[in-house]
């Protein structure tokens, strides 16, 4: 029986690509920035895997990693692997860890369904996007808070950098906190700056720590 439409003739729905409508029929259509996450099967770390396609080959990843130290060793070779492959290769390809692996599934599905965060942006993405926040002297976008019954919460890691100190009010409350721009001061040291200088330089505050009744060490049991 022959559809009455000829939907045939019609071919595979476009969708956007760098500002762009494409009906999607070959590899070498793929362009877009985008991210995926995926897990490991013992649930134990997780990947975010950004990737900048152009006309279906890879030409810049992140790799980021949360999990056991295999994870983070797999890592850097899924970055040495991933650049210069088209995306199908890179979808079989071992790319070693599980999660990254899936970040690398969920991605590719995120580009050929048309779902890139680069896809009403004219000419997408310049390749160096990427790191766009790390060069920006943030260490990684990695948040590590710690929290327990009794004793409250813990900042111990936020995107501005190395917690030092908690700023609590009357209440126990957080109002703020002191940190080290890791970035900051690395960039620091590396320019030839006294590391206490250094040190001294990268440290700030956030919020309203100098309000603060009471600050403590988030790393000490109090």
């Amino acid at each position: 029986m022959s559809c009455p439409m000829n939907i045939k003739g019609f071919g595979p729905s476009p969708i956007p690509e760098e500002a762009k409508w494409v009906q999607l029929k070959d590899i070498t259509q793929v362009s877009g920035f985008s991210h995926g996450c995926g897990k490991c099967a013992p649930q134990q770390g997780t990947c975010k895997l950004t990737l900048n396609v152009k006309n279906g080959i890879i030409k810049e990843a992140l790799v980021e990693t949360i999990g056991c130290s295999g994870m983070t060793h797999s890592a850097a070779m899924a970055a040495e692997i991933l650049p210069g492959k088209t995306l199908l290769e890179a979808l079989n390809t071992d790319l070693v860890c599980d999660a990254i692996n899936d970040a690398m599934k969920n991605i590719f599905l995120q580009l050929v369904y048309g779902r890139s965060q680069s896809a009403f942006s004219e000419g997408g993405l310049a390749v160096g996007s990427a790191l766009e926040d790390l060069g920006k002297t943030l260490t990684s976008n990695v948040g590590t808070v710690y929290s327990q019954d009794g004793n409250g919460t813990r900042y111990l890691n936020l995107a501005e950098g190395y917690i030092t100190k908690e700023g609590l009010d009357e209440n126990g409350e957080i109002i703020g906190y002191e940190y080290v721009a890791i970035g900051a001061l690395m960039k620091s040291l590396r320019e030839g700056m006294d590391s206490k200088e250094a040190i001294q330089k990268a440290t700030k505050t956030y919020g309203r720590f100098k309000e603060a009744t009471t600050i403590i060490d988030p790393r000490r049991a109090e």
